[in-house]
């Protein structure tokens, strides 16, 4: 279970942290937030399962932090914790969903007995939601990159945390997971079968999963045909626009937005398909055409590093002689080019 703690006052914060550490059950990761603002924002980056929260905060307090959880992120368990003075302030948070309140001083009985019934009112089977978004992302990339061995793997591994999930369960998560993967290829205009979000009809767990991969396979042949026609493969899409962009910086961020994939992703795929790094690639590819344009008898060697994206021509030269073996003008020689 992941936990954020958000309270202004640095020693209460700590001694919360502390607490939760000494808790029986470790926590899959323990954040803290200075005020409600701030909390928000780890929210969005890491969506915990439960905030612990003070009332009283500056920039945003922690009434209006339980009302903007329960908008967006209902999902989430919350606490809250108040003096005697603000109990009363702090019950209007029950139209914002909250069930659990602790009052100051917090001690450590009081925090660890509440854990054990937060741990307890989680269903066996209870998988957080930024969980499964984080695997249909994976999942949804490995398609796009009809990376069939991967593909298999991440099917492998959401059986394995479906385990315990009852077979209603996994029908509503599968139909979660198709939603999403309809919605991340819509948004990137990309091919997608519409029956692969129609109600999963199998009663079993196991008729389930086969429903599923069948409609993962499914999505992936209709992608392969569909890249018969006007759809490139990812991989020679990214090297066709670096190799036509060898004069300016790129980014690897700039390729994989172009086609489609996550940053992480695509350096982790284009390393694994091409047997070198982005960077390693975009420099070959540079020397490989500087090495053409040097064969070009009227070409000046400093327009030549310009044209491959070289401002700094001791660093062209340098570059140049560690790919070949030989500075640009050694190669012009070599070639009959005074």
């Amino acid at each position: 279970m992941r936990l954020l703690i958000v309270d202004d006052e640095p020693i209460i914060r700590n001694g919360l942290t502390k607490m939760a550490n000494d808790y029986s059950q470790q926590f899959e990761t323990l954040e803290m937030a200075t005020n409600g603002l701030e909390a928000m924002e780890r929210i969005i980056q890491t969506e915990p399962d439960l905030v612990l929260t003070d009332i009283r905060m500056p920039k945003m307090d922690g009434l209006e932090l339980c009302q903007k959880i329960h908008e967006h992120y209902p999902h989430i368990q919350v606490v809250v914790i108040s003096g005697y003075s603000d109990f009363e302030y702090a019950q209007k948070c029950l139209s914002y969903g909250v069930k659990h309140y602790l009052l100051k001083p917090v001690t450590p009985p009081d925090l660890h007995e509440l854990f054990d019934q937060i741990m307890k009112s989680r269903t066996p089977g209870y998988i957080p939601v930024s969980k499964y978004v984080e695997w249909t992302l994976r999942l949804e990339q490995s398609i796009w990159s009809l990376q069939e061995d991967e593909r298999l793997q991440l099917q492998a591994e959401w059986r394995d945390h479906c385990a315990q999930v009852s077979a209603q369960q996994l029908k509503e998560l599968l139909h979660d997971v198709t939603a999403l993967l309809q919605k991340n290829f819509l948004e990137k205009k990309r091919p997608f079968h519409s029956g692969v979000t129609e109600p999963f009809q199998a009663a079993t767990k196991a008729e389930l999963f086969r429903e599923f991969e069948d409609r993962l396979d499914t999505l992936t042949n209709d992608l392969q045909t569909a890249r018969r026609g006007n759809f490139k493969d990812p991989m020679e899409e990214a090297k066709a626009y670096i190799d036509t962009h060898l004069s300016v910086e790129v980014s690897l961020k700039e390729v994989a937005d172009i086609v489609g994939i996550t940053p992480t992703y695509f350096s982790a795929l284009f390393k694994k398909l091409t047997n070198e790094t982005f960077v390693s690639y975009r420099i070959h590819r540079r020397m490989e055409k500087a090495r053409e344009l040097l064969s070009i008898p009227h070409m000046r060697t400093v327009d030549v590093a310009s044209e491959v994206g070289y401002d700094d021509y001791p660093h062209f030269t340098k570059t140049f002689k560690k790919i070949f073996g030989i500075s640009p003008s050694e190669y012009r020689l070599s070639i009959g080019i005074k």
